[in-house]
């Protein structure tokens, strides 16, 4: 397996990534010169064993955390050269998030979950593409009620909606099955799938699940902060094996 660090038509791009926690003895190296780049209308999984440092070069990657040294490139734009307003207007505009823990708002419905990114933003939702993305995530019947009337993956696919519906450059999906039955995440890593396949969407997840990882067109693996290969066109039971392999 091989590493191919500059990628044609790259979404985002990072190159001689470091990322140290702490100083002196108790610091934590945990990137160490990554350099990999994620096509875009693809769907690329990372993964690695605990403390591989997978969680952390997707955060890196989509600006949610700061770099030591290197450099992080969404499009033409040079993330580690930003202020802090510019970034967070860059995240607001380029790119979509879906967490595990789907972070919606209580009080709120459905569908104002998945319309206040935009609200906030002073923008006004697309109508034909909020009920393009409402049907594809079979949400129209749900978008009165609060997340607590939803179920854990009918919350998950508010969440992606929210996600998708500024149109980003690039969703970064951290763990995105992780509190969902094997069902409901087979749902969410389909529609993710069609995102790809169907919108030309470009997906980035981080992920520990084999099954998960075998939705994505690639595989990015690490160890230790440091790249240790990719899976093209993955399977579960490749994905498995070459875990193995990494002490996963």
């Amino acid at each position: 397996m091989t590493i191919n660090a500059v990628q044609a038509r790259a979404a985002v791009a990072v190159t001689d990534l470091v990322k140290v926690y702490g100083s002196g003895e108790t610091s934590v190296r945990a990137l160490d010169g990554v350099s990999v780049s994620f096509a875009a209308g693809r769907f690329t999984a990372i993964m690695g064993p605990s403390g591989s440092g997978k969680s952390t070069l997707m955060h890196c990657a989509a600006g949610l955390d700061t770099v030591t040294e290197g450099t992080v490139r969404l499009g033409d734009t040079d993330l580690t050269r930003l202020s802090d307003t510019a970034l967070t207007r860059l995240r607001r505009d380029k790119a979509g998030f879906i967490f595990q823990s789907f972070n919606l708002l209580p009080a709120l419905t459905a569908e104002q979950n998945i319309t206040l990114p935009l609200e906030l933003a002073g923008r006004r939702p697309d109508p034909q593409w909020l009920a393009q993305v409402v049907d594809a995530l079979g949400l129209r019947d749900r978008l009165h009620h609060t997340p607590a009337q939803l179920s854990g993956g009918q919350q998950q696919r508010v969440a992606c909606a929210r996600a998708l519906l500024s149109r980003p450059e690039v969703i970064f999906a951290d763990e995105p099955t992780g509190n969902l039955d094997s069902r409901a995440g087979a749902g969410v890593l389909a529609f993710l799938r069609r995102c790809v396949r169907d919108l030309d969407q470009t997906v980035v997840m981080v992920t520990h699940d084999p099954v998960a990882a075998g939705y994505a067109d690639r595989v990015v693996l690490l160890r230790d902060g440091r790249l240790a290969g990719q899976i093209d066109e993955p399977t579960a039971d490749a994905v498995l094996d070459a875990l193995k392999r990494l002490g996963g």
